[in-house]
């Protein structure tokens, strides 16, 4: 893995990267680094250098806090929206389900741009269960079911969703995955920049609908560090054991791991995970940052780049999904 982040890097595919590798019950987690941050050309990554995870967001925050809140009644799988959201005139997604969010068969939207809601007075979560649904039960990547859910849990705790993840890391006794905004330096990897002539994104989420929500968003906006996530991906790993601090979620957990839809040729998709057809879970972020488990060996790979920061390409990403995926093999 350190070796395709080298070549990577020798590309201008990305400017950096940092990746940990580790077991349940092991004595470590390895850590491996390469290139440089992208703040001013000098600064190596390292453990504790946080990226904007993207999409991870919704396995790294939303997923086990919405097993939280199941575990403690607060919510239930099977309950349509409307148990917890309620409109003075229900729309059709009211009656989408946790569960088909979290597998993404609710049918809502697929196109997310929030920026059109700019200036309506109305409640956002109303707006979204207000429109129509789009092919409810097939299997289609949906953000705006990870919005409501980001939503829906601040409504049943009564607290913000950044209050939510950083009481989540306190229990946890980690600060290494929070909603930013951050200082620009260079603890923090910076992201794309957007306009020529103009700064790249630095401390600040890229993805523009989580920004549109202030940066604190169910489907993205958490920055991470590769030691926070694999201290995340043990726990989780534990808890499908039925040990450690996670293990009132841990039937949760194991039903999360298995596949409930078919996705592609060799994934289906659990509750919020992808399942490989050999029984690895994994998930990735747009920003070029990725989480693979193994629970049936308790190993555990987390890849962190700023990719995005080259272009929306992404250059050799999918190589570097298909190499991770391939070091499960032995």
């Amino acid at each position: 893995m350190r070796a395709a982040l080298d070549r990577m890097v020798a590309d201008r595919q990305t400017p950096g990267g940092v990746v940990a590798a580790g077991t349940v019950g092991g004595a470590v987690t390895e850590y491996a680094a390469t290139g440089t941050t992208g703040v001013g050309g000098s600064v190596v990554p390292g453990p504790t250098t946080f990226y904007d995870v993207a999409s991870l967001t919704k396995v790294v925050a939303t997923w086990p806090l919405v097993g939280r809140a199941v575990a403690h009644g607060l919510l239930g799988l099977e309950a349509p929206l409307s148990d917890h959201i309620r409109t003075p005139i229900p729309g059709p997604g009211a009656a989408v389900t946790v569960r088909q969010i979290l597998t993404h068969t609710s049918g809502l939207m697929p196109a997310t741009r929030l920026d059109r809601y700019t200036g309506d007075s109305r409640d956002l979560a109303e707006m979204i269960l207000s429109e129509p649904l789009v092919t409810p039960g097939e299997h289609r990547y949906i953000n705006r079911g990870f919005i409501l859910l980001g939503l829906l849990l601040a409504r049943v705790h009564g607290k913000s969703l950044r209050a939510l993840v950083d009481d989540f890391g306190g229990d946890l006794g980690s600060s290494g995955f929070r909603y930013g905004p951050f200082l620009a330096d260079d603890r923090v990897a910076p992201t794309e920049r957007r306009l020529v002539g103009g700064y790249p994104l630095h401390g600040v989420v890229h993805d523009e609908n989580a920004a549109a929500l202030g940066g604190v968003a169910g489907h993205a906006g958490v920055f991470a560090h590769a030691q926070g996530l694999a201290e995340l991906a043990h726990h989780f790993l534990s808890a499908q054991q039925g040990r450690g601090p996670l293990t009132a979620i841990g039937a949760y957990v194991g039903e999360s791991w298995k596949p409930a839809v078919r996705v592609d040729a060799t994934n289906s998709r659990g509750l919020a995970w992808l399942i490989t057809d050999t029984g690895l879970v994994h998930h990735r972020g747009f920003t070029g940052t990725g989480m693979y488990l193994d629970p049936a060996t308790g190993r555990y790979l987390v890849v962190l780049t700023n990719a995005i920061a080259y272009g929306r390409e992404r250059c050799g990403l999918a190589e570097l999904h298909a190499l991770a995926l391939a070091q499960f093999d032995d």
